[in-house]
C-alpha cells in the first residue's frame, strides 16, 4: 500500500509540474551537478562518491592554488579535463532542449562547467561558473580553446600549459574557489529568474550562494519554484512541486507529456 501511495504521489507532482509549465509565460531552468551525474560525472558533495571526498578543493581548485603552485593545480585540472572531455549529454539535457525547442523553456542557468548543455543544443544558456571550453592567460588575456589547452598540457615539461605569447600559466575559464562570479552572467541569471513564472531547479543542492538565492528572486516576484533533485535542499519548503526521482526520468516524463 505504501508503494502505491508513493507512486500516486509522484504522479500527482508530475501532473502539477506539467500544468505549471503549460500555464507559465516564462519558464527557466537552474541546473546543478546532479543533472550531469547520469552522464558519468560525479557530483561534488555526495558522501562516498563526491569529488571533494578525495581531494581538498581549497588545495587544488582555489585561485591561490593556481597562483602559488600551478603544477599542482594542473595535476588536478588536467585529470578533470580528461574526465569531462569525453562525456556526453544525457536524457535530462536533451529533454530541456526539447522543451526549449517547443517554446516552453526560455533558458537554462547552469552551475556546471562541463559543456553538456551546450553539446545537447541548449540555445539560451547562462554558464554562471564558466566553462572548461576554453582557457585564458591571466597575464596577457589571450585565450585558447579546450583542445589546444589539452595539447599544451600534454607537451608541457613542467605540467603547466602556458600562453604561447607571454609564457604565463593558462587558467581554465571557470570560477575557482576564492574568485567572484563574473557580473554579466550573474545579472543575466537574476533577470531571468525575476521574470520567470516558473523556475525549475534541477540536480542542485541549492546550498552554494549566490546561486542558491536565485529561487527566492522568482518566488519574491510571484513566480513558482519546482525542485527536481535527489536529497533535501534548504529551499524545499519554498517549492510548489518537489520531485526526488532520477532527473533523467523526471525530465523525460515532463517532455513526454508536453512535447509529444
Amino acid at each position: 500500500m505504501e508503494g502505491t501511495t508513493a507512486t500516486a504521489g509522484v504522479a500527482t507532482e508530475r501532473a502539477r509540474l506539467a500544468a505549471l509549465v503549460r500555464e507559465a509565460d516564462s519558464v527557466v531552468a537552474l541546473t546543478g551537478a546532479g543533472i550531469s551525474v547520469p552522464s558519468g560525472i560525479p557530483d561534488f558533495r555526495t558522501p562516498g562518491t563526491g569529488l571533494w571526498e578525495r581531494v581538498d578543493p581549497m588545495e587544488v581548485a582555489h585561485i591561490d592554488a593556481f597562483r602559488e603552485d600551478p603544477a599542482r593545480f594542473w595535476s588536478f585540472y588536467g585529470e578533470r579535463f580528461a574526465t569531462l572531455g569525453g562525456k556526453q549529454p544525457n536524457g535530462a539535457h536533451r529533454a530541456l532542449v526539447e522543451l526549449e525547442g517547443q517554446g516552453l523553456l526560455d533558458g537554462v542557468i547552469t552551475q556546471n562547467v562541463d559543456m553538456l548543455h551546450a553539446r545537447a543544443g541548449t540555445r539560451e544558456l547562462v554558464e554562471i561558473h564558466g566553462s572548461i571550453a576554453s582557457c585564458s592567460c591571466p597575464a596577457c588575456g589571450s585565450g585558447v580553446a579546450l583542445g589546444a589547452a589539452r595539447e599544451l598540457l600534454r607537451a608541457a615539461a613542467d605540467g603547466v600549459p602556458r600562453c604561447e605569447g607571454c609564457g604565463g600559466a593558462l587558467k581554465p575559464d571557470v570560477v575557482l574557489f576564492g574568485e567572484m562570479l563574473a557580473p554579466e552572467p550573474l545579472e543575466h541569471a537574476r533577470a531571468l529568474c525575476e521574470q520567470a513564472d516558473l523556475l525549475l531547479c534541477i540536480g542542485s543542492s541549492l546550498e552554494v550562494h549566490p546561486v542558491g538565492g536565485l529561487p527566492a528572486l522568482t518566488a519574491g516576484a510571484g513566480g513558482a519554484v519546482a525542485i527536481i533533485t535527489q536529497g533535501p535542499t534548504p529551499l524545499d519548503g519554498l517549492a510548489a512541486v518537489r520531485l526526488s526521482g532520477d532527473v533523467v526520468e523526471e525530465l523525460e516524463a515532463l517532455a513526454g507529456t508536453l512535447c509529444r
